[in-house]
Parts: structure tokens; C-alpha cells; sequence
């Protein structure tokens, strides 16, 4: 994935897949680069925080759009466009945008901006493949030695995804996704797995080029998978536990 600093400007008059009108937002608090009431006296570090927590609001807002698909893939973006509506300045949208292109969300366009990035079917079976040949024999190993006790902490998490999944919200249910597998790898007690895992797990919800998205009777269906998982890890019923999460992963769920 091409990578750069080259600064956008707002996209030029072209032919070329005009940007449309994306509704992402920012919580009121993170408006702004800079805290409202700040004091005169306050120093840089404290400024830095700040900075900080706009730009991770930012970039939480654009993954929720890229979920969602109100981000299309193969339309450019411009950072002054997209801050314009998230009520934030260009930079931190800029920085956002640059997080994605590492992650391979986005592609840099020099001199207009960032065009999101269009994903194949084939893409997303490659991305599927790979999860499974690291998650599944973790998870198979964990039943081994995981007391039931543990297994039954991660309920809430199990009925996150389902109460997201009831509710049809995409990007809700895509964090409470990501949290109920990273919670089961984090029993593993390797931070390096679970941090690629999670970020191969992301990765594999951006949306198609072309193609449905999710509808809520799918989002149900693989909430469900969560929770009969995690029944057969709590009763320690191994044939069970390998038999569904190899389901799960077959769903790339």
C-alpha cells in the first residue's frame, strides 16, 4: 500500500468519482484541536494529550464510516472536506487518514486526499485464512487449559455482540466483534497475538467493492456462534468447542 506525507488540499474540478457527502461525526468534546477553557499558562504536553485524543476520536469516527460504508470504497476524500464536516481541523483528519494507510484502508492520493480503499472477495478469503490459521489453534489449545471459570467472565462480552446484533448496527457490532476475540486470545497471555489478530480481525470488515452488506439476520447468526462457543468452552466439550470454531472461521466471523 503506497504511503506518503504529501499534504492534500481540497480535490480539484474532476471527472474522476466525485467525493460525496459522508455523515461521520466526532463527539462535541473532541470539536477542535485544542480544549475549550484552556489556559493561558498550559503546557505542551498537556496540549499533546489533547491532540491526541481528537485525533483517536477522528480515526474512530472514520473506521465506523468505513464500516457502515458511508466511506465508498474507490472515492477520494480530502482531509479539509472531511474535517469540515467532523467539525475538526484538517490535521488530525490528515493523521487519521495517514493511521489507515498504514493499515491499508486507505491509498494516498498526492495534492487531493485519500481514496478508500476497493477489497475483493478474494481479499477477504485471503484475510479469513489467515485469521484462522492463528486464532483456531489458540482457541483449541485454550479449551485444554482454560478453567470454566475464566470462560464464564467473557459472558457480558458474548452478549454484547448479541445485543449489537439484534440492533442491526454494523459498526456497533464490529467493535463488540473485536472485543469478544480479543478477550478470548487475551487468555493466551501473548499481547503480539492479539494485536495482530485484532488487526487482521479489522481489517476483514471493511466493506466490498460491490456486494451486500450485512444484513442484521447475519450479524444475529454469527452472535449466536459466539455464544454456543462459549457454552462448550465453559462444559469443556472439546469435539463440540473444534467443531464450532472451525464453523466460526469458515463465516470469517
Amino acid at each position: 500500500m503506497e504511503q506518503g506525507t504529501t499534504r492534500d488540499g481540497a480535490a480539484p474540478h474532476t471527472a474522476e468519482r466525485p467525493e460525496p457527502h459522508a455523515t461521520v461525526r466526532v463527539p462535541e468534546q473532541a470539536r477542535g484541536e485544542h480544549t475549550h477553557g484552556e489556559t493561558p499558562g498550559g503546557t505542551a504536553p498537556s496540549r499533546a494529550v489533547r491532540r491526541h485524543s481528537v485525533r483517536g476520536q477522528v480515526l474512530d469516527a472514520l473506521r465506523t464510516a468505513l464500516v457502515d460504508g458511508e466511506l465508498v470504497p474507490g472515492r477520494v476524500y480530502s482531509a479539509p472536506a472531511l474535517g469540515a464536516r467532523l467539525g475538526v481541523s484538517a490535521t488530525p483528519v490528515r493523521e487519521a487518514m495517514q493511521q489507515l494507510a498504514t493499515e491499508g484502508a486507505v491509498e494516498v492520493v498526492p495534492n487531493r486526499g485519500f481514496r478508500v480503499a476497493e477489497r475483493t472477495p478474494r481479499e477477504l478469503a485471503e484475510l479469513a485464512e489467515v485469521r484462522a490459521l492463528i486464532e483456531v489453534p489458540v482457541v483449541l489449545r485454550l479449551a485444554r487449559t482454560v478453567p470454566a471459570a475464566h470462560w464464564a467472565a467473557l459472558r457480558p462480552l458474548a452478549e454484547a455482540t448479541c445485543a449489537a446484533a439484534a440492533r442491526g448496527d454494523r459498526a456497533l457490532y464490529a467493535e463488540a466483534d473485536r472485543a469478544f476475540h480479543r478477550a478470548v486470545l487475551a487468555l493466551a497471555g501473548n499481547e503480539q497475538l492479539v494485536a495482530l489478530a485484532d488487526d487482521l480481525h479489522r481489517r476483514s470488515q471493511w466493506p466490498l467493492v460491490a456486494g451486500p452488506a450485512p444484513r442484521r439476520a447475519d450479524l444475529v447468526a454469527d452472535a449466536a456462534e459466539h455464544t454456543a462457543l462459549l457454552d462448550a468452552l465453559i462444559a469443556q466439550d472439546l469435539p463440540v468447542v473444534q467443531a464450532l470454531v472451525h464453523e466460526h472461521f469458515a463465516g470469517a466471523g
